[in-house]
């Protein structure tokens, strides 16, 4: 099969020199036509799959626990107005 490799790679907006637009069209060229042997191939008794490993998910459910209290939070702070923890702007100019 014989690919336009000039139009491929306008429409990539990739700049190719004469000797890549060669080299590139022999290699899409031989990528289809190995596709198109899979084509070919009888795959109607075949089941379908999406997952060949046998991995499964792993999860676990989802629960609340206990966390510290506000207090606690902020025991190692100096600088807590209102009880929030106060720090210096990140995106300053």
């Amino acid at each position: 099969m014989k690919i336009n490799v000039k139009d491929v790679a306008k429409l990539a907006n990739l700049p190719l020199s004469p000797l890549e637009e060669e080299k590139f069209e022999k290699q899409l060229s031989d990528i289809l036509s190995y596709v198109e042997k899979l084509n070919e191939v009888d795959t109607a008794d075949v089941k379908e799959t999406s997952q060949v490993t046998g991995l499964k998910n792993i999860s676990r459910d989802d629960s609340t626990s206990s966390s510290l209290s506000q207090d606690e939070t902020l025991a190692n702070t100096k600088n807590k107005p209102n009880g929030l923890f106060k720090v210096k702007a990140v995106f300053e100019e």
